[in-house]
């Protein structure tokens, strides 16, 4: 007998604590023509960490941070692939699945980092620092990759940096990122002046408000944050880290310092811990929504296309990073 296939109905357990009943009628639609699409389609949504809630718990088939979405990529048996997230984690799917469509709900959800530089300023780095590898971030645009020896997540970044046995690397763009590393390794790092526009808002004052409106409160934050932000947080990891923090310590009240969605996913995974929520949203992230994802679905928008020529250059970049 075939098992009972999923409805919103029965998905709305899954989200009962983040999401009030008054508002699920208003997603309740989409999320069973987005099931059933997927079934007529032979399609897969990949949805990071930063979607809302009624799509990381209720749509997608994988999800996480950039590093798990490249790494599950690789291994997807569908025809069509949705990315629920930023167009650079579409075209890193696309990379590693060259002979799939990939579909990007919306051409707008960019990245603040990835717009901070260009493949141009690449070539110009590797003029002024000739022979020294260049460490690129995977939140940049395809172009980019190319011109890049390697990838790296904020997972792994310190396992691609020193991996390279070298006393100096260039590491691009996220500036913050860049700093935080350097202060983990001995390997010298020219970093780059790009940062996140959410990650960039928080301040170590912010964090100091909260442990005194919270006593006790467990302080986590994202390496895209200031480093005098990392330096006044409990541990500092990346989205993936985070998640497993608080389901290894399962401390009584914590806050994440990051994109304020993730908060919501990771609660409906752990009832019995309090998240405190400062919310700082990704307007790039936000552009994603399950009436989006359907459309792209019924209409195949927007199809993911890479130069042949950058892809082959990006993809080696993204597999030396996979490979460690």
């Amino acid at each position: 007998m075939l098992a009972a296939q999923p409805t919103s109905a029965s998905l709305y357990d899954r989200v009962r604590r983040v999401i009030p009943p008054i508002e699920w009628p208003a997603f309740s639609g989409d999320i069973d023509a987005i099931l059933k699409l997927k079934r007529e389609r032979n399609a897969v949504i990949l949805a990071h960490n930063y979607q809302t809630p009624e799509i990381f718990h209720c749509v997608a088939d994988i999800v996480g941070d950039s590093l798990a979405l490249a790494r599950k990529a690789m291994a997807v048996d569908a025809d069509v692939i949705v990315l629920a997230g930023v167009h650079f984690m579409a075209e890193t799917a696309k990379l590693l699945n060259p002979g799939k469509t990939v579909l990007i709900p919306d051409l707008g959800a960019g990245c603040s980092l990835a717009d901070s530089i260009t493949a141009e300023d690449v070539r110009l780095m590797r003029e002024r620092h000739p022979g020294v590898p260049i460490v690129t971030y995977v939140n940049t645009s395809a172009a980019v990759k190319a011109e890049s020896d390697i990838c790296c997540t904020s997972g792994n970044a310190l396992a691609v940096v020193e991996s390279l046995g070298v006393p100096r690397v260039i590491m691009l763009p996220d500036e913050y990122l860049a700093r935080n590393i350097a202060a983990q390794t001995k390997v010298e790092i020219i970093a780059w002046k790009g940062h996140c526009e959410v990650h960039e808002r928080f301040t170590p004052s912010d964090i100091r408000e909260l442990r005194e409106a919270n006593p006790g409160v467990t302080v986590l934050a994202h390496p895209e944050c200031p480093p005098e932000v990392i330096a006044e947080a409990d541990f500092a990891g990346s989205t993936a880290a985070m998640s497993d923090y608080v389901g290894r310590h399962k401390p009584a009240r914590v806050v994440l310092m990051t994109e304020c969605s993730m908060s919501d996913n990771v609660a409906v995974e752990h009832p019995d811990v309090d998240f405190v929520r400062p919310c700082n949203l990704c307007p790039h992230m936000k552009r994603i929504t399950l009436a989006n994802i359907r459309d792209a679905l019924e209409h195949d928008r927007h199809a993911v296309t890479i130069d042949p020529e950058v892809a082959d250059r990006a993809r080696r970049a993204v597999e030396r990073m996979l490979a460690i």
